[in-house]
């Protein structure tokens, strides 16, 4: 989750909301690690969880990342739990839960709906204090 952090921090550097996301293999060895990068790309799916699972895919040259685990500063939201779902994701490691937009263990708890075709693992709170300094930080500076 260090790393994870570490790359929130450099979004929040480049204006990015400070999210941080880590992929690592079934091996545990780090593959693809990225900030959010909405802001710099003008692309509103550009969640650091969603640019990590795009690159992991590209280098496993497969849409399924099984066995793969996923640790991201903030609760995903609705859109990258259904990606991470989609490529089968064994575990997902998350900081803070996102009460406005999160989609796992706030909002539409996606993994729970009888649609959902995968699963994953999921352990909240990691780092949790830590990320949701880095995003209070973020917000009250633009306020």
């Amino acid at each position: 989750m260090d790393v994870a952090l570490d790359a929130a921090r450099a979004a929040g550097e480049r204006g990015e909301v400070p999210v941080g996301a880590v992929l690592v293999d079934p091996d545990g060895k780090i593959i693809a690690v990225d900030g959010n990068r909405t802001v710099e790309t003008s692309d509103p799916s550009a969640h650091a969880e969603m640019l990590v699972i795009r690159q992991a895919c590209r280098q496993a040259g497969s849409e399924r990342l099984a066995g793969h685990d996923l640790y991201v500063t903030l609760e995903p939201c609705p859109m990258c739990a259904a990606v991470i779902s989609n490529a089968r994701m064994r575990r997902l490691y998350f900081g803070a839960l996102d009460l406005k937009s999160g989609g796992i263990e706030t909002g539409p708890r996606i993994f729970t709906h009888p649609t959902c075709h995968h699963a994953p693992e999921v352990y909240g709170g990691i780092g949790e204090v830590e990320a949701a300094d880095l995003l209070k930080s973020f917000f009250a500076a633009r306020r």
